[in-house]
C-alpha cells in the first residue's frame, strides 16, 4: 500500500515540476505548453481505451460499466459547474492572485478522481497501475503551469508558489488512499473504480486537453496526441 501511495505522491507532485518550469523559464510558449497537453492527452486516451475500459468489463457486467462511465464523467460535469458558476460569481476580482486560487482548486478537486484511478489501477494486475500514474503525471505538468503563472504575475514570491502546488499535489494520493480502503473493504467495487476513472479521464481529455492543445498550435498538438498514445501501445505490448 506504501508503495502505491508513494506512487500516487510521484504523479501528484508533477504539479509542482510544472511550477518550477514556469518560475525558471517563465510561461512555456504556445508549442511547448501544446505539446505537453497533447501528450498527456494521447497517454490518458490510450489508458482509458485499452487499459481502463477492457478491465472493467473483465471484473464486471456492461452494466457496471456504463453505469461507472457515466458517473465519472458525470462527477467531472459536476465540478466543471461549480467552477463555473465560482467563475462569474460578482464578487471575485479578476486579479491574477484570484485567477491562479481559482484554478489551483480547480485542479485539486480534479485530482481526488485521478488519485481514485491510480488506486484501481494498481489492484488490477499487470502494468496498468505505473501506466495510469504515469498518465496522470503527464496530466499534472501543465496544470502546475497553469497554476504557477497567476500566482507568479501576481507578486507571489517563488516559494509560495511551490507551497501551494505542493498543498494541490497531496489531493491525488488522498484520493488514491481513499480509492485503495475502498477495493478493500469490497472488491466488487474494482469494475465500477475501473469504469469510473476512465469517465473521469476521458471527459478531461475531451473538453480540456485536446480543445486546448489544438487550439494553441494543431500540428504539435496532433504529434503529442500520436506520442502519447503509442507510448501506452508500446508499454502493452512489451511489458
Amino acid at each position: 500500500m506504501v508503495a502505491v501511495l508513494l506512487m500516487a505522491l510521484f504523479a501528484g507532485l508533477s504539479t509542482c515540476l510544472g511550477a518550477v518550469l514556469v518560475l525558471v523559464w517563465g510561461r512555456p510558449g504556445r508549442r511547448s505548453f501544446s505539446l505537453f497537453t497533447g501528450l498527456a492527452a494521447g497517454v490518458m486516451l490510450a489508458v482509458v481505451l485499452l487499459d481502463l475500459l477492457p478491465a472493467s468489463l473483465h471484473y464486471g457486467s456492461i452494466i457496471q460499466v456504463i453505469s461507472g462511465f457515466a458517473a465519472g464523467t458525470f462527477l467531472m460535469v459536476a465540478l466543471d459547474l461549480i467552477l463555473q458558476r465560482e467563475n462569474q460569481s460578482p464578487k471575485l476580482d479578476y486579479t491574477y492572485l484570484k485567477m491562479g486560487y481559482l484554478i489551483a482548486a480547480g485542479i485539486a478537486l480534479h485530482d481526488l478522481p485521478e488519485g481514485l484511478a491510480i488506486a484501481a489501477g494498481f489492484i488490477e494486475p499487470g502494468h496498468l497501475g505505473p501506466l495510469i500514474a504515469l498518465a496522470i503525471a503527464l496530466h499534472n505538468i501543465p496544470e502546475g503551469m497553469a497554476t504557477a503563472a497567476p500566482l507568479a504575475a501576481g507578486g507571489f514570491s517563488p516559494l509560495l508558489v511551490l507551497f501551494i502546488n505542493g498543498l494541490v499535489s497531496l489531493v491525488t494520493p488522498l484520493g488514491c488512499w481513499i480509492g485503495l480502503l475502498l477495493t478493500r473493504t469490497s472488491t466488487a467495487l474494482l469494475s465500477s473504480l475501473l469504469a469510473l476513472a476512465a469517465g473521469a479521464m476521458a471527459y478531461i481529455v475531451i473538453t480540456k486537453l485536446l480543445p486546448e492543445c489544438l487550439r494553441l498550435h494543431p500540428p504539435t498538438a496532433r504529434l503529442g496526441l500520436a506520442g502519447g498514445f503509442t507510448l501506452v501501445l508500446f508499454l502493452n505490448l512489451f511489458l
